[in-house]
Order: C-alpha cells, then structure tokens, then sequence
C-alpha cells in the first residue's frame, strides 16, 4: 500500500534541505575565504613544508577545492614574486612600477614585520624572514630611488662633488640625515668639505662649500661659545631656517659649541671636536658637541697654522712646559736650516722632508696649528721633533764635514772644541750671529770681538 505523505511534511523537508545545503556553501567559503587569505598575506608561508613530519598531508577531500583556487594562488605567488621575494632580489625591475607596487611592497614590508614578532625568537625560520625582509626594504628603496646615470662631476654652490663608486661602505646623507645604501643608490661627495648626499638630494642643498670659507678667512673663532640666545635667532635653525625650541616642538635646539648658535637636529647630528678657543685660554682639550658645518670647518683648519700664540695668550708659555721644550726645539730648527741649504749632501737626502707635515717648522717658530697643540698636550709631538732634531744634529757635527767646517770657535775663551747655534750650552750674538760658551759671553763685559773686528774694518774701508 503506498505511503501517504502529508503536505507539511514536504515542505519541511524541503526546508531543511535547502538549509543543509546553505550550510555546507558556507562553510565551502568560509574554506575559500582563508586559503585565500593565507596565500595573499601570509607569502612566507611556503617554508612549513620543509618542517618535518609533523605537517600532515591535504587530505584528498581538499584537493578539489584546492584546485579551485589554484589561479589564485599561482597569482598571488607571481605577484609576491615581483615584489622582491625572488632568489636574484637585486636584479632590475622589468617595466616601470606604479604607485600600488610601491603600496604593494610597503604592505609586504608591514606583514613580514608582524610575522618576525610571531615567530619563535633565534629560528631559522625568523633568521630566514628577517632576511627577505632586507630584501623588501632595498627593492622598495630601489623603486623609490632608480638608478640613473647621473655625471661623474658636478658642480653645486661651490662645492665639487664627485660620483662615489663605493658599494660595501655605508653613510648618512648629510642633507636629509638617511642612510646611504651605496648598493642601488648613486651618490656624491664633495671633494673639498667631504659632504655626502644622495643624488636626488643634491639640488636641495642650501649651505655653501666650506672649503671656500677656509680659503677667504682662515681664522678661528676664539671666544668661548659666543652664545647669542635662542631669541635672537627667532627660534628658528641658524643654518637651514626650520622651527625649532628647546622643548624640543616642532624640532629640538642644539647648540653648538663653537659658534654658539642652535641648530635643528637635522643640521646638528650631536658630534664633538676639540674647540681652538678652549684650548688655548684653558688648555682644555675635551671634545664639544658642534654642529656639522662647524665640524667640517674644524676638520679642514685641523693643520693650518693660524694660531700665533704669544699674541693670543702668552701667559700660556708660563703654565704649560711642553710648550717651551717645543719652542725650542722648533728655533734650532730653524737654526740648522741655513747649513742644509747650503749642504749637498744634505739636500740629496733630502733631510728637510722629514718636517713635510709640519711645513711651518721650517719657516717661523711662533705658529702653531690646532693639531699641534693637541700632539703637544699628549706627548706625540715631543717625541717625534726630538727625533728629527737629533738626526739634524748628527749629519751637522758628525756625519758632515762642510757642516762641521762652517762651526765656531769661541773667540773669548780662545778653546778648541767647535759650536754651533743650536747647541745647548752656547750663545748667539744678535748683531754678527757669532757663537760662543754661554758663561763667556755673559761674564765678558766688553763686546762682541766679532762685531769689534768687523767696525773697525768698516772705519778703515771708510777712511
């Protein structure tokens, strides 16, 4: 007998088969949804493979979804890919990017970060991603900055840059405070103040070369830290203009201790130098903070002789020894200069060469340079001018016997051994440059013999 099936009970069949069957295309995209997710965010990903049994096998029931979404997923790896996650992650794009490659790219960027924080600390799979994520950063920072050729010399408010061919060395831009990644990046450094930037910074600089400076006026700045005040400036950078105040809103003040001028940070990097005003008034050699056109200028007037300092502060000579041991050493110096002019032998050994660093030795006895002070007042300079002085020495009363012919005799004491000027125990008379002992010429009240000798000759060629 056939069964009888009420209306009712057809239609909640009905009902709860299309529900079922909503159900099941749920969680159909539901799965859709995540391996499509998982491919899209997650590029990384691919290595859990390599992880060991412990991974288990797509079940055979997942295969023919998976396979549903096997264009995606190959589109999504062609497209992390491009992005930078290559084998060869320095080679040039193909074409050029647009705007939503770069977005592309810093979106990458942002999940590896997140990625690295969520993986176990020292693995290998951390130590791997931090690594593609170096790769993100200069293949975004390539896209940023492409290579172009760029001149080999190029000339920008004085100053000379040359094209750095460099690849391995990192640096800081000096106009926009980055770093310089020598590797896909061109840049420049001027050949006279050694200020580096990137190419695409170069028609933003603002401060002249400070070479010039030291050219037209090389002369130090010898007040301690001339502060005019942060009002007087407006509140704003001496260099570059920008905001700035001491609460550090928009941008901190920085002083600089050698002009006494505040600077933004961009323009102040907090590096220190040796200051020439400290040094003499104090004899202080403590490294200041300065900012970096006063760095610069600091490092290029290093080894010029600019400070006279008898005239600057001579009381100086009273309180710091080494500086009378190396004054005198530098004025017999220049005492043997005259016998090495005249000396072959000398001048085929070129003697006068081993003072090539320090030209001004040869030549006066009364400047210095802030490099010398600074060797003075840690013993480097005392050692190696005693060195030269005796090797002088020694060709002059030893090895050379034209240099020991053109030696003195004293004409008071009438004894026999020979004096130089520069010796310690003899004195020179100012008028005929006559040498004799020290103790003779000051315990003779009559005058020079020399000087007699050549008046009366005069008087007689007169007559």
């Amino acid at each position: 007998m056939t069964k009888l099936v009420s209306p009712n009970a057809v239609r909640k069949k009905s009902v709860l088969i299309a529900h079922t069957g909503d159900v099941a295309d749920e969680m159909e995209y539901d799965e859709r949804l995540a391996h499509f997710r998982q491919t899209r965010l997650n590029p990384f990903d691919r290595g859990e493979e390599e992880d060991g049994p412990q991974r288990c096998k797509t079940p055979p029931q997942q295969e023919d979804r998976q396979e549903l979404f096997s264009g995606t997923r190959i589109q999504s790896s062609d497209r992390t890919m491009a992005l930078g996650l290559a084998e060869d992650h320095f080679s040039r794009p193909v074409g050029s990017f647009v705007a939503s490659d770069i977005e592309q790219l810093k979106l990458a960027i942002e999940e590896c970060k997140k990625l690295i924080l969520e993986l176990p600390e020292h693995s290998e799979r951390q130590k791997d991603t931090v690594v593609k994520l170096i790769h993100l950063r200069l293949k975004l920072q390539e896209l940023k900055d492409p290579d172009e050729d760029e001149p080999n010399l190029r000339m920008v408010l004085e100053h000379r840059f040359s094209k750095e061919k460099s690849k391995s060395v990192k640096y800081t831009c000096d106009k926009c405070s980055t770093i310089i990644w020598g590797l896909i990046q061109t840049w420049y450094t001027c050949t006279g103040c050694y200020y580096r930037c990137h190419s695409k910074c170069m028609n933003l600089i603002t401060k002249p070369c400070v070479r010039s400076k030291v050219s037209h006026q090389s002369e130090y700045e010898l007040s301690i830290c001339p502060e005019i005040g942060l009002d007087r400036q407006d509140y704003r950078c001496a260099e570059c203009r920008s905001p700035i105040s001491l609460r550090g809103v928009p941008s901190e003040a920085r002083q600089c201790d050698y002009t006494g001028q505040y600077f933004c940070s961009a323009c102040h990097w907090n590096d220190t130098a040796i200051l020439p005003a400290r040094v003499i008034h104090n004899w202080e050699f403590e490294p200041r903070k300065v900012c970096r056109s006063s760095l610069r200028y600091l490092a290029l007037m290093m080894s010029r002789p600019v400070l006279k300092l008898k005239e600057i502060n001579p009381l100086l000579f009273n309180f710091v020894e080494e500086l009378v041991e190396i004054r005198k050493l530098r004025q017999d110096i220049l005492l043997m200069k005259p016998y090495f002019i005249t000396c072959k032998e000398a001048m085929e050994a070129r003697l006068l060469l081993q003072l090539q660093d320090r030209q001004h030795f040869v030549e006066n006895d009364d400047m210095y340079s802030l490099q010398d002070l600074i060797d003075i007042s840690s013993g480097r300079l005392s050692c190696s001018l005693t060195e030269v002085h005796t090797t002088f020495a020694k060709h002059i009363k030893l090895d050379c016997d034209r240099c020991q012919a053109k030696g003195f005799v004293c004409e008071l004491c009438k004894e026999g051994d020979i004096l130089f000027p520069f010796d310690s125990h003899t004195s020179v008379c100012h008028d005929c440059s006559a040498v004799f002992h020290r103790d003779c010429y000051y315990d003779n009240s009559t005058t020079c013999p020399r000087c007699t000798r050549m008046t009366e000759r005069k008087q007689d060629e007169d007559a």
